[in-house]
């Protein structure tokens, strides 16, 4: 089992490794590929993956995805609202096939899913783009990591024990410290191969330390909704982790902080 999840998560960091180095078209058919993946996976615990609301899911994230692509940002709320309007005229149409729950789960799914890993090609595309969005995994999947090592080494009080019992409070405070310290390391890799606005030294461990704690926050509202769902994991598509959403969950959330932290010390010209 250890082998058959370090092997996938090697194989998943190279994929998005490639992914995010590309950039582009590339960048965006990846992010736009595990959105309708992971979109698919939370509509499954609604058993509505495969009916009219999933097609009107999942066209509405490949519309959002094409007015990104071609930088028309103007349209992005016209898009939201018109998935909105076109979602409600299938649940009165079909009415009563679907359920409040279902066509809410639909919506919701759009939003938490599709729009906010967009962010990520979002984030990619800015001016060095490339490298703000090695951020997101230092904060995500940095955090992740230290805090099960420091919670296996000296954690002894339960963070949430009705809903995550093996998180600690150690290991939450020893995540979000290991997320700053790989930041200020990135800083001071940064600031030698850059020439920037601000000081990467002082705002990199900051932003890696502010999406720690939002990383914190997605992993156990991803966790709540499984259990509310009655599911151990979302899918089964990588090997010894799950499904895309147990593996991006804590990105859904960072990637629209970071990318919004960065325009604001940047003074908005990135």
């Amino acid at each position: 089992m250890f082998k058959q999840r370090l092997l996938s998560g090697i194989v998943l960091v190279l994929i998005a490794v490639f992914a995010l180095y590309m950039g582009g078209m590339v960048t965006l058919a990846a992010t736009l590929i595990i959105s309708l993946i992971g979109y698919s996976e939370l509509l499954r615990i609604f058993h509505i993956e495969k009916s009219s609301l999933a097609v009107i899911g999942y066209t509405g994230c490949i519309l959002f995805y094409v007015a990104m692509f071609f930088d028309l940002a103007q349209w992005t709320v016209p898009i939201i609202i018109l998935f909105l309007i076109v979602l409600l005229g299938c649940y009165v149409i079909r009415f009563p096939k679907y359920k409040l729950n279902q066509m809410m789960g639909c919506f919701f799914g759009f939003i938490y899913v599709g729009i906010m890993l967009s962010y990520i090609y979002q984030l990619r595309v800015i001016q060095n783009g490339g490298e703000f969005v090695v951020l997101l995994f230092l904060a995500a999947w940095g955090n992740d990591t230290l805090a099960y090592c420091v919670g296996m080494l000296i954690g002894k009080h339960k963070l949430t024990p009705e809903l995550s019992p093996k998180k600690s409070i150690e290991g939450f405070v020893g995540g979000i410290l290991g997320a700053v310290i790989l930041g200020l390391i990135y800083g001071f890799y940064i600031k030698t191969r850059l020439r920037l606005s601000f000081d990467p030294v002082v705002m990199f461990p900051i932003i890696c330390g502010v999406g720690a704690v939002i990383s914190v926050i997605g992993d156990l509202a991803a966790s709540a909704i499984k259990r509310d769902a009655g599911i151990k994991d979302y899918g089964s598509l990588i090997p010894g982790h799950g499904g895309i959403l147990d593996r991006f969950d804590s990105i859904l959330l960072i990637a629209p902080v970071v990318y919004y932290l960065m325009v604001m010390i940047s003074g908005g010209t990135i």
